[in-house]
């Protein structure tokens, strides 16, 4: 369960049907979705993480935020074919967080059937969870609270001198969603959009429990694994939603290949058993 989430935040998913009726019902239209491979797990940023893990002092986050931005900046133009533009901060921020930088951007997906994806592939028997966030409601409520100029300003994560003011600083508890302009491929294959916290001590559920409504803008989905996982990883099978399709490449296809263990067309891989319609051969290599 999480300590800032009420009991009608949180539903507990028992089965794949039950699953797909709720994230497509009305409700959750255009929100925004996450999956974790355990459900306890907290939306934190991978830079919050790394920070912490290692006890890095607080008072030098935001120095060290910074550092790391202008490494990146100064360094990466060496191995891109697509430089973004200077003053794209956004641009650059999912670029690093694409390849395996810790920033505070949090990966989202438009898709439900994405994010159980993500949830569900590595999951055995215990519990994982799909978080949903309404991304629209963020844009409506983001500045309540904050400072009046924070209020008038609007900070946005692609502005540079924006980012510094009000996002490294630490101080302005708001969240923002979008994706900037030039999306990559494995950001379009995967349907992604991100959430940028403007602090990041605090995990995202925190933050909007603290604002009116929060049964309006948050919810947690709890996939009981045993009882789910087999049905659900086929039917996404079947959807073509798979490590080589959400990760376009080579790297994508060798990580697909784990699940092919498990799923064959002609038998079932847990009983040995044929499927109506297909007689087996030990040496069929399909």
């Amino acid at each position: 369960m999480s300590k800032y989430l009420t009991d009608s935040q949180i539903h507990e998913i028992n089965s794949w049907e039950e699953f797909q009726r709720m994230v497509t019902g009305t409700q959750y239209k255009r929100w925004a979705f996450r999956g974790h491979e355990k459900s306890e797990w907290c939306l934190n940023s991978t830079l919050w993480r790394y920070l912490t893990d290692f006890n890095l002092h607080r008072s030098i986050w935001a120095h060290q935020e910074n550092r790391i931005i202008r490494l990146f900046r100064r360094k990466a133009e060496l191995f891109l074919q697509h430089v973004p533009k200077e003053d794209d901060l956004f641009q650059w921020l999912a670029l690093m967080q694409h390849h395996g930088a810790p920033t505070r951007l949090l990966d989202f997906t438009w898709s439900p059937f994405v994010a159980a994806f993500f949830a569900l592939e590595k999951a055995k028997t215990a519990d994982c969870a799909v978080w949903a966030v309404n991304s629209s409601a963020l844009q409506e409520k983001k500045y309540l609270f904050q400072h009046e100029q924070a209020h008038r300003e609007a900070p946005q994560p692609e502005c540079l001198e924006s980012y510094n003011r009000f996002f490294i600083s630490n101080e302005v508890a708001f969240i923002t969603a979008g994706e900037p302009y030039n999306m990559n491929q494995r950001q379009i294959a995967q349907a992604g959009t991100f959430l940028v916290p403007g602090i990041i001590d605090k995990p995202i559920e925190a933050i909007l429990s603290t604002w009116p409504n929060p049964e309006k803008i948050i919810a947690k989905f709890i996939l009981k694994s045993s009882s789910i996982r087999e049905e659900a990883m086929e039917s996404l099978y079947y959807m073509n939603i798979t490590n080589a399709t959400l990760f376009p490449g080579i790297d994508g296809l060798a990580r697909s290949l784990a699940y092919e263990l498990e799923f064959h067309w002609g038998f079932n891989t847990r009983t040995g058993k044929n499927n109506p319609g297909f007689n087996y051969i030990d040496s069929d290599n399909n």
